[in-house]
């Protein structure tokens, strides 16, 4: 369960990114993140594993103060919780297994790293983690040989190999045509049905967040302004969140 209390971020510059959030999201939810670009959307996601710190409040996962973690005890945190990006992160010269396998680096010894010499075990969680999101066949292309749709699908399998209660997701099909994108989005969905994995999307196609989330959380100038079921989302909640400003949709 991740529980936001009154939370507040402050960037050095005096920027407010966050205004005295207090939300709880359960295990298991596939939660949309939706707004204008500069409204709080990526700051809220990447407060969860720490990425920036919070400067008032109190913010819980499974009941640890993520605020209070350091060193070790904050890379093993992390190390629950996946992270996907726009722009994939990827080794685009190597192939799409060592990519995978990336995400052992952090428990590995150095020498194991350096050489590549990675255990039995982990090469076939990470094959398993690429059969699940649909491209095992890929297991040995270099990614660089691969669509952005399949590009995602890869970070997407390096995350499951970390084996995390949570994905955080930032713009993760923005880069991608509204095909690949519908694709991806599935993925999203049958892994968070399929494996009570807690997804937190924060998405810039309102149709897509409808489509594919659960529950929807709007944000205008760093405060919630909508929290609820997809279904309930009308004209009226999108008028309150974007302003009246143009909504991106992916299309057809």
């Amino acid at each position: 369960m991740i529980k936001f209390e009154n939370v507040t971020k402050i960037y050095p510059n005096g920027y407010t990114g966050l205004k005295d959030i207090s939300l709880t999201i359960e295990q298991g939810e596939f939660v949309a993140i939706i707004g204008l670009s500069g409204a709080g959307k990526s700051t809220l996601i990447r407060t969860i594993n720490r990425v920036h710190d919070i400067t008032k409040g109190k913010l819980t996962v499974n009941d640890i103060d993520v605020n209070t973690l350091k060193g070790k005890a904050l890379r093993k945190f992390r190390r629950g919780i996946g992270m996907i990006f726009q722009s994939f992160n990827l080794v685009t010269r190597t192939s799409v297994i060592k990519n995978v396998l990336t995400s052992n680096v952090p428990d590995l010894p150095f020498w194991r790293v350096l050489i590549g010499a990675y255990p039995k075990s982990q090469k076939i969680a990470a094959l398993e983690a690429l059969d699940k999101v649909g491209i095992l066949d890929k297991a040995f292309v270099r990614v660089d040989h691969l669509s952005g749709g399949q590009q995602q699908r890869v970070a997407l399998a390096r995350t499951l190999a970390q084996n995390p209660q949570i994905i955080l997701a930032d713009e993760p099909v923005a880069a991608l045509d509204p095909i690949t994108a519908k694709q991806v989005m599935n993925d999203f969905k049958r892994i968070n049905k399929e494996m009570n994995i807690s997804i937190l999307i924060n998405i810039h196609h309102v149709d897509l967040a409808l489509e594919y989330a659960d529950r929807v959380i709007g944000v205008k100038a760093g405060e919630i302004v909508y929290d609820g079921p997809s279904n309930q989302v009308d004209q009226l909640v999108l008028d309150n969140i974007y302003g009246g400003q143009e909504i991106g949709k992916m299309g057809a």
